[in-house]
């Protein structure tokens, strides 16, 4: 058998215990022949979308071990999805790797893989394999909403108010505990973790979409001021943020040291750090006590408004001022 037959044996081996799903669905059939089969049931959309993870532009090689790689490859794409309210359902995975990630490594990401796909209930139904220098990953994502409920970035108007998810920054702050060498604190683990493998909020997505609460919603994978810039551009609309009302992440007491001080303060990680994969969404104050009921409704955080302006703008103790664009970009010449 060739090297590559055997690659994707052990990878089909894996992706039958990569699964979270116990039916069938709409699977007719899945990994093992040219293409997968689906046949979706009436009254059903489906939301499909695609994301790359590449070595040293989405994770760096000798800082996140691999089973966080195979672990967030996963979840970050799902998040597209859940960010339409759509249940996340299947996936195929397109692997590109060099020789010397095939053994351990190749290993470790599919245990991280299995991890996230359990935690989501999805099954891989099939992908691609081939060598490369560096590990290159695309993950292609299916979920199924009901007909015509699919919350899109276009439904913003003026008044709505604006809401999130979490306490923002974490994933950033985290990623500077990596770089610096010192994540591995007891008392530190749960900001690396919000990194490392990042949780998101499936249920509440959905509810949103089913109960048609959101009248746009995106997730926040590049930063709260690209993101919310991006929903904003799609809608035609602006926004007023309140400083003190953005839930950001707490700088751990040990890292306000002279030896570790961080450049950025807590409430820049939390208005331009990516990676938290919460959601970003809009609802009409009409409707705003029906998130009371709401999933992890103890995680939402209103923070300001929908203008008719298309401006956005920050308010904190000094004022008022645009808030400027300054989350992730893999084009940036940073």
């Amino acid at each position: 058998m060739l090297k590559e037959d055997k690659l994707v044996g052990r990878i089909a081996k894996a992706a039958r215990s990569i699964s979270g799903r116990r039916d069938r669905g709409a699977l007719r059939l899945g990994i093992g022949d040219d293409a997968a089969i689906l046949s979706p049931q009436g009254g059903k959309d489906w939301a499909i979308s695609c994301d790359a993870f590449l070595e040293q532009i989405h994770f760096l090689a000798d800082v996140h071990p691999a089973d966080s790689v195979g672990y967030k490859s996963l979840v970050r794409a799902a998040s597209d999805l859940v960010a339409m309210g759509a249940a996340p359902r299947y996936f195929l995975l397109t692997l590109a790797l060099p020789e010397s990630r095939t053994g351990s490594w190749l290993d470790a990401f599919l245990a991280g893989m299995r991890r996230a796909a359990r935690y989501l209930r999805m099954q891989m139904i099939g992908g691609d394999t081939t060598k490369n220098p560096r590990v290159s990953i695309g993950v292609t994502v299916m979920g199924e909403i009901s007909r015509g409920h699919a919350v899109t970035r276009t439904g913003a108007r003026a008044g709505d108010l604006i809401y999130v998810t979490g306490r923002l920054g974490g994933a950033q702050l985290g990623l500077e505990l990596l770089r610096r060498k010192i994540a591995r604190a007891r008392n530190l683990r749960g900001a690396w973790q919000a990194h490392l493998y990042p949780r998101i909020h499936v249920k509440l997505g959905e509810w949103l979409a089913r109960n048609q609460v959101a009248s746009a919603m995106m997730d926040i994978s590049d930063g709260l001021s690209t993101d919310l810039s991006r929903l904003c551009s799609a809608s035609r609309v602006g926004a007023r943020i309140r400083a003190k009302e953005v839930p950001s992440v707490k700088i751990p007491k040990a890292l306000r040291r002279p030896a570790h001080r961080l450049k950025s303060d807590e409430l820049e990680m939390a208005l331009h750090g990516g990676d938290d994969y919460g959601l970003l969404f809009t609802v009409d104050p009409r409707r705003r006590a029906l998130l009371r009921r709401a999933p992890d409704a103890a995680s939402l955080a209103c923070i300001g408004e929908i203008t008719s302006k298309r401006q956005i703008l920050l308010v904190d103790d000094d004022g008022t001022r645009p808030l400027r664009n300054q989350g992730w970009d893999p084009f940036s010449t940073k």
